[in-house]
């Protein structure tokens, strides 16, 4: 698999003193384990950008974070939206460790265990770690903690927050608001499916242990950015017998979320339930980025608060 790759400007004054070559045909690679380290460590953090991922196959610790840090053999990741830029002070959770090699560094990774990546450096601050067997790599941009945008990734990436709690319990109505069908509705359910993503929705009284629910209803969601408002989202809730419910999608804080239902002027507040960790193989803990982005919808803001 051959990438036209350039010398990174900083890589080139932390290796001036090098003599080895590093440079193999067109391919920039570090010909010794030091070399290998200076490059993962180069930044704090490495934003995996699945978008850019090359190859069919998958690497599932890859696949799962957000972020990827190299920290002195500990090998750190941001698998979860919830808590990101103060979990581990902005580097997430230990998930491993890692040896650097020559042009490759060896990753024994807490749940899927060995693996072994080559290292290129390709551009200013971005890597690929590449698997051989699949044919794969998977690109990496690398920031430091103060000049990473924790907000920016967390908006961009907010269909998976509402996948990060087992249900969202309905805590507050607005007096404001025509009484409408959505007001029975007290608990909601995000999934992820892989070929879509579904919602479930149920009835049941507020308050009860999330084992004691009975889930009324599946059906489809939808997440869409909306041009011009990167800090408000809007999300369509495909009911059968009442058709789509379109409401303004914002964020409280990384527990509670806020739905505007601008048909009936009715604000409701949301509070996360059942935070799930991901770093073990537990049911829907075990999530996987896709390659995609959100459809755009463009519309004017009418919560009167927002």
């Amino acid at each position: 698999m051959k990438t036209t790759l350039v010398m990174l400007p900083v890589l080139l004054l932390a290796l001036a003193s090098c003599t080895a070559e590093i440079w193999i045909e067109d391919d920039y690679v570090a010909e010794t384990p030091w070399q290998t380290q200076d490059a993962l460590e180069a930044y704090d953090l490495w934003y995996v950008d699945v978008n850019a991922t090359r190859g069919l196959g998958e690497i599932p610790f890859l696949q799962a974070a957000f972020t990827l840090s190299f920290d002195r053999g500990v090998l750190k990741a941001n698998n979860n939206l919830v808590g990101i830029g103060k979990t581990g002070y902005g580097l997430g959770i230990p998930v491993g460790t890692y040896a650097p090699l020559r042009g490759v560094v060896s990753i024994a990774h807490d749940l899927d265990g060995l693996w072994e990546l080559e290292v290129f450096v390709e551009g200013p601050n971005v890597i690929s770690l590449y698997h051989a067997p699949t044919d794969t790599s998977y690109v990496l941009r690398g920031y430091s903690r103060a000049g990473f945008d924790y907000d920016a990734l967390f908006y961009d990436n907010i269909h998976y927050f509402l996948q990060e709690y087992e249900a969202w319990e309905k805590v507050e109505t607005s007096l404001e608001g025509v009484p409408n069908a959505f007001d029975q509705e007290q608990w909601l359910q995000f999934l992820p499916d892989g070929q879509g993503d579904f919602f479930r929705s149920s009835t049941d009284p507020a308050g009860l242990s999330l084992s004691q629910l009975v889930w009324d209803y599946t059906g489809g969601y939808q997440v869409f950015d909306v041009p011009g408002n990167p800090d408000m989202k809007t999300l369509t809730l495909d009911y059968d017998y009442m058709g789509n419910e379109y409401f303004e999608l914002y964020v409280i804080d990384d527990a509670a979320i806020a739905l505007y239902h601008p048909e009936s002027e009715t604000l409701y507040q949301f509070r996360g339930r059942g935070f799930q960790t991901i770093l073990k193989d537990s049911g829907l803990a075990r999530k996987k980025r896709i390659a995609r982005k959100l459809p755009l919808m463009d519309v004017e803001r009418q919560w009167p608060r927002g």
